[in-house]
């Protein structure tokens, strides 16, 4: 019987699955249970790729424009469409898909079975779109303007900054970051109002633009990578008041929190772009950082909170890694994986 139980411990501790996005050959690795258990091949390019989940289904947007549906269940293609030449991101709003694309400029509604209901002409390239109560929003990059949605009205936000570049939304308050200059903005969707937010003057090239995402958000709190900046903006998104900043070592790319909301993970661009760092929340500051492989791509927190997953580009490897002291646990043969996702 102890035998039983010690061979059952390893698989026990690795008991759910992951979408790792192949960058180089439209491919999503299937890992489960610590274990590469297929491929879902045929997605397009997977440049930027993101994969979210809706209703028991998996949504992949392509750099060249595909929507895919996968059944998690099976692990295989549903359904593809081609919605655009050039995607950027997807959200879910009632009974709707919602894709952004670069090109051509416009933002698509499609339904649940994929059909095209709506495109939205925009003049401009669109990101950061996010659903909320109710409707959606999004920002156009080439026009510095923010839209929101409602029904069949739609608003629109002149001169919100320079160059927005990506978004994050915290209940009904969508925070934007902008490329163009060093600050922040704030709409409060519910209010109908905005607020700028200064920060320090940008410093360093850019290798590549920050993402906010959702999971930098901790209690209200919003754990911003700064663009050109060896630092973590804190905001709260309660009061709307800046909350000063984390050092880090490096350019921040991702922020992602763990389960308990303990802890922050941090990637980086440029010259520590093969380190991880970690961040306590409660005392805000750099815990740990550990050089773990060629281009560290992307994170993810374990559901139990127990172990991060990072991928490293240019080996080629998923790397788990256990929880707080980030020693390698295991690795799995991955070709050129970016992005991480765990299945709800």
């Amino acid at each position: 019987m102890l035998l039983i139980v010690l061979l059952l411990v390893p698989i026990l501790a690795f008991c759910e699955k992951l979408y790792v996005v192949e960058r180089e050959r439209g491919t999503l690795a299937v890992v489960e249970d610590g274990r590469l258990r297929g491929e879902i091949e045929g997605l397009g390019n997977l440049n930027h790729a993101t994969v979210k989940f809706y209703n028991g289904f998996a949504y992949v947007i392509s750099r060249d424009g595909f929507l895919s549906k996968i059944d998690p269940k099976e692990d295989r293609l549903f359904k593809r469409v081609k919605v655009g030449n050039s995607g950027i991101g997807l959200d879910f709003y009632k009974e709707y898909v919602l894709v952004a694309n670069y090109d051509p400029d416009s933002v698509v509604l499609l339904d649940r079975d994929l059909n095209l209901v709506k495109a939205i002409k925009t003049g401009s390239r669109n990101v950061g779109i996010k659903a909320y109560s109710s409707g959606f929003v999004f920002a156009l990059m080439d026009r510095d303007e923010v839209w929101v949605v409602e029904g069949e009205e739609v608003k629109r936000y002149r001169n919100v900054g320079k160059m927005p570049f990506d978004a994050l939304l915290y209940e009904d308050k969508y925070l934007l970051g902008f490329f163009g200059e060093p600050s922040l903005g704030l709409f409060d969707l519910r209010k109908g109002e905005y607020k700028k937010i200064a920060l320090s003057s940008n410093g360093e090239v850019v290798f590549k633009i920050p993402h906010f995402g959702t999971w930098g958000v901790v209690d209200g709190m919003a754990y911003v990578p700064a663009v050109g900046e060896r630092r973590l903006y804190i905001l709260n998104l309660k009061n709307l008041n800046l909350e000063g900043s984390i050092s880090l070592s490096g350019l921040p790319v991702f922020v992602v929190s763990s389960p308990d909301k303990k802890l922050l993970a941090v990637n980086f661009s440029g010259d520590k772009e093969d380190y991880i760092a970690l961040v306590d929340v409660a005392e805000r500051k750099v815990i740990m950082e550990v050089q773990l492989g060629k281009r560290i791509m992307h994170m993810r927190f374990s559901k139990d909170g127990k172990r991060l997953y990072a991928s490293s580009y240019f080996d080629s490897k998923l790397k788990i890694l256990s929880l707080p002291d980030l020693k390698l646990l295991q690795e799995l043969d991955v070709p050129n994986p970016s992005g991480i996702f765990v299945l709800p």
